[in-house]
């Protein structure tokens, strides 16, 4: 994984993620555990987790970046 590493992702800041060629932005709302974060869509304010963001799998750009 390139970019930013899950441990370093803080609450109230927004990141984006590549994955399989797909951007997602998104604001960090709460941590759950070392890999399961809330997230709300910075476009839709739709809320989700980032396993359901990443469920179909890790491609080889994913990628996560602060904005």
């Amino acid at each position: 994984m390139k970019g930013l590493a899950l441990s370093s992702l803080r609450v109230g800041e927004r990141y984006y993620l590549v994955n399989y060629g797909e951007r997602f932005e998104f604001q960090l709302i709460e941590i759950i555990d070392a890999q399961e974060f809330i997230l709300k869509d910075l476009y839709t304010l739709e809320t989700y987790t980032m396993s359901q963001l990443i469920g179909l799998g890790k491609g080889e750009d994913l990628e996560i970046r602060s904005i």
